[in-house]
């Protein structure tokens, strides 16, 4: 995010910009849904559109992934690299 998103006269970039600040400070935690459309709209007074854009926007830079009919929800973590290693655990007795 840089000032300049926040005096852009776009709408759906300076939502963009609330909505990532909210995530960087730990409004929105990784693996929890963001507001909705419909709430972003009335919240903020955009149209839906807008609100959808805003949301795409940050799908495309990765802090959110969208699940159809569920919503969208804040990437979690990244995976570990070597998923096998179970933290020094094994399944032998």
């Amino acid at each position: 995010m840089s000032i300049s998103d926040e005096a852009d006269p776009r709408a759906y970039i300076r939502l963009a910009a609330e909505l990532r600040r909210a995530i960087a400070d730990g409004t929105y935690p990784p693996g929890t849904p963001t507001p909705s459309i419909t709430t972003l709209s009335q919240r903020y007074g955009h149209a839906r559109q807008t609100c959808a854009k805003a949301l795409r926007l940050l799908v495309d830079e990765g802090l959110l992934m969208r699940y159809p009919g569920l919503g969208y929800y804040v990437a979690g973590a990244a995976k570990p690299d070597n998923p096998a290693s179970n933290d020094g655990k094994t399944d032998a007795p």
